[in-house]
């Protein structure tokens, strides 16, 4: 796996192949988190670049002392999330699978927890929520899932 910290340090000192290289090395479990959450390809292909730039634009402000893919998976989560509430209002959500039945926030949060495998701890630094919120948001979720599962 290549330097993160010194391809962060020469993205954020304006070296187009540093980011290059962080988006070749981030992008498929960005996109992964943002599909898991959405289940639209298109939208998800959306939200993981929008997700990019927006951490592009304020790379000036990250503290390279701490991991790059968690504070990227917390952009691309919190757009999913804004992207399904947004659809859900428009009526657009299609419930052909469980996991996309369940509401936006207990989605993001077992896709963290059990497909991008993120502790509960770092679930709840990731979106800035309690651990006990988190911990809620999977237990519901989870026996949601388990219920339209059994059907």
């Amino acid at each position: 796996m290549p330097d993160e910290r010194g391809l962060v340090r020469a993205a954020q000192a304006g070296s187009a192949d540093a980011l290059e290289r962080l988006y070749r090395l981030h992008w498929p479990r960005a996109y992964r988190a943002a599909y898991l959450v959405v289940h639209d390809a298109a939208g998800a292909e959306d939200i993981a670049q929008e997700a990019f730039l927006a951490a592009v634009r304020a790379l000036d402000r990250f503290d390279r002392r701490r991991p790059f893919g968690p504070w990227l998976h917390r952009i691309v989560v919190n757009r999913a999330i804004d992207w399904a509430r947004a659809r859900s209002l428009r009526g657009e959500v299609g419930v052909d699978e469980a996991l996309a039945a369940l509401p936006p926030e207990q989605r993001a949060v077992i896709v963290l927890r059990h497909l991008l495998e993120y502790t509960p701890g770092e679930i709840a630094r990731l979106l800035d929520l309690p651990r006990g919120t988190v911990n809620s948001r999977l237990r519901r979720g989870l026996d949601t899932l388990s219920r339209e599962v059994e059907r």
